[in-house]
This record gives structure tokens, sequence and C-alpha cells, in this order.
């Protein structure tokens, strides 16, 4: 995601997944049950009921990362491997599901930490901004009062101070209160 100078903070919406995990693994079961089923009643191949596993797999890696993606994948191996004896399964089946489940985890985890970084960098380069605003305009006000109190003109520069101190003020109470709801932003969507 790439940050725009002065737009507006983008609101990513994580899939339902992600929002509600249990419903995640309550799907992955249900496909689990229904891939176990069928190959129980069709006794189909071995070779079909491992493609097919590859979706609750992937499924609940993206759900938990990489822990997620490697019980997955062992708790599809397992059965392929019951039914059909280790002699005559191809390992290369069984570690194909696990490593789906453990390389696609592992994306999982790393493209959120990622996206968490990028957060964080956002948020830092925004309060940065924003102090070097409020820095401005207190240095500019602050400027501006002591030429006019240099120059005798003690009205004008109680004026621009009092202006200075209301502007500041204001900046600061805005930010208080977009942290404020920021904060409160990040806890609904948790």
């Amino acid at each position: 995601m790439v940050a725009i100078v002065g737009a507006p903070p983008v609101v990513i919406r994580a899939p339902w997944f992600r929002r509600w995990p249990r419903s995640g693994i309550v799907v992955a079961a249900g496909v689990y049950g229904v891939i176990l089923s069928w190959r129980i009643i069709d006794d189909g191949s071995v070779d079909e009921t491992a493609v097919l596993l590859c979706l609750p797999i992937s499924l609940l890696a993206v759900i938990y990362g990489l822990r997620g993606g490697l019980f997955a994948g062992l708790a599809g191996a397992m059965p392929i491997a019951l039914w059909s004896g280790v002699d005559r399964v191809a390992v290369s089946e069984l570690a194909a599901l696990m490593l789906l489940g453990a390389l696609l985890g592992h994306a999982v985890d790393s493209w959120c930490a990622a996206v968490e970084e990028n957060n964080r960098l956002t948020d830092a380069a925004a309060r940065h901004r924003e102090a070097v605003e409020l820095q401005d305009t207190v240095v500019q006000g602050l400027a501006a009062a002591k030429w006019a109190l240099e120059a005798g003109q003690l009205d004008r520069g109680l004026h621009v101070v009092t202006e200075t101190l209301d502007t500041a003020q204001q900046h600061v109470s805005d930010l208080l209160r977009d942290a404020g709801l920021a904060r409160h932003m990040s806890t609904r969507q948790d």
C-alpha cells in the first residue's frame, strides 16, 4: 500500500475469516468433513482427496499463519496416510500438503508483520508532520510577538501571543481528539 501525502488513511477491512476465525474453523472442519465423507462413500482415489484438502488447509493457514498451516497440513495428511497405508501413498503428496500449509502460513505471517510495520510507519510520519506543523505555528507566532514587543507595540505583541496560544491549544485539542478517535476505531475493529 502506498501512502499519499495529505490523503486520508485507508482503512483496510480484513476478510470474514480473519475477522471471525472461529467461523473459519467451522467452515474448514465442514469442508474436511465433506471431503473425508466423500472419500469414504465414493472410495475415490487418494489423489482427488489430496487436491481437495488444499482448500481447508489454505483457509486455516490464512487465518492462523504458520502454526495453523502446519496443523491443517498435518490434519489433511493423516487421514490419507491412514487410508492408504504409508507404503502406497506417495510421500510427495503428504509433503505437499504439509508444505502448502507451512509456506502459505509463513507468507501470511510475513504479510501481517509488513502491514503492521507499514501502519506503524504511516502513523509515525503523520505524527511527525503534525508536530512540525504545530511547531511552525508556535515558533512563527512567538517570533512575530517578539518583533512587535521589541518595536514597542505592546498591544500587538499581546494580541499575537494570545492568537498563537489559542491556535496551538486548538491544534493540540484536535490532535488529542483524533488520537482518541483512532484508538476507539482500532478497538472496534479488533
